[in-house]
């Protein structure tokens, strides 16, 4: 049994929908998590601002003890998760690979959406992940960059948050996806607003589950998990407004958040978080 922690982290809050999917699934083990409210967001910056900051947040965590990280961020998880795969020594787990994965297995029709950040969408991860789970299928494809500050301000069913999700996602309906990827970890908090949008039909693939579904896969296939639910904790850890981070942060995880550390961010160090 190993009780290291696994590691988690975002650009802000999302994240917290990848740790709450965890959590359930694994409940005996001990969770670090790092949200970087201080650069959010990720989606707007250049490739090599990303895997800087990429960089730097995986340097954080290592040391609080890791035996497994998750990128809990499609930009970063995009753009950086090779780079750290190959940096790092312990397993590296991004949030695309796993939905792309579940997508391509439910699509009947061989038609799949993906909503995300301009980021990720401008990467093609997911039309390149999800056409090497399954060829031929045809990706439509959207950038949804206001679903993001809606779901932080508590907006789940606001008429402005269902008149922006109706503008973003009717042209992904007409098209005919029958599945259709939640490619950002803020999105799943708006998911039953998304469902009423895109219709019965269409099945949702949340990404945070599915990465869940991966780290147990991997905790048990390098014999790693920990079965001691009396050890098991949530730390969190933020470079900017703890205490709106756990205000909003409530809602991406669905319970109390007890405890948030500021981390001191100093951006003339290259590495800002020492």
């Amino acid at each position: 049994m190993d009780t290291r922690a696994i590691g988690i982290w975002d650009s802000g809050l999302g994240g917290l929908t990848v740790v709450r999917a965890v959590a359930e699934r694994l409940p005996g083990e001990r969770l670090v998590y790092f949200g970087d409210s201080a650069r959010v967001p990720y989606g707007t910056k250049s490739a090599q601002t990303v895997r800087r900051f990429a960089r730097q947040n995986s340097e954080f965590l290592l040391t609080k003890g890791l035996k497994l990280m998750v990128v809990a961020c499609n930009t970063a998880s995009a753009l950086a998760l090779e780079e750290l795969q190959e940096l790092l020594d312990i397993p590296v787990i991004g949030v695309i690979e796993p939905g792309a994965r579940a997508a391509a297995a439910a699509t009947r029709t061989g038609i799949v959406g993906v909503i995300g950040t301009p980021g990720t969408i401008q990467s093609g991860a997911y039309n390149a992940a999800l056409r090497e789970c399954k060829g031929g299928l045809s990706v439509v494809s959207r950038e949804c960059p206001l679903f993001v500050p809606l779901a932080e301000e508590g907006w789940l069913m606001h008429p402005a948050t269902r008149l922006t999700a109706e503008e973003y996602l009717n042209p992904v309906k007409q098209a005919g996806v029958d599945t259709l990827v939640l490619g950002c970890t803020h999105y799943p908090v708006l998911r039953p607003l998304i469902g009423e949008v895109m219709g019965q039909d269409v099945r949702l693939v949340d990404s945070a589950e599915e990465t869940a579904r991966e780290v147990e896969a991997r905790l048990d296939k390098l014999n790693l998990k920990s079965a001691d639910e009396s050890a098991a904790e949530l730390e969190c850890y933020v470079s900017d407004m703890p205490s709106r981070f756990r205000q909003a942060g409530e809602l991406f995880l669905g319970r109390r958040i007890e405890n948030v550390a500021l981390v001191e961010y100093d951006k003339a160090k290259e590495n800002p978080w020492q």
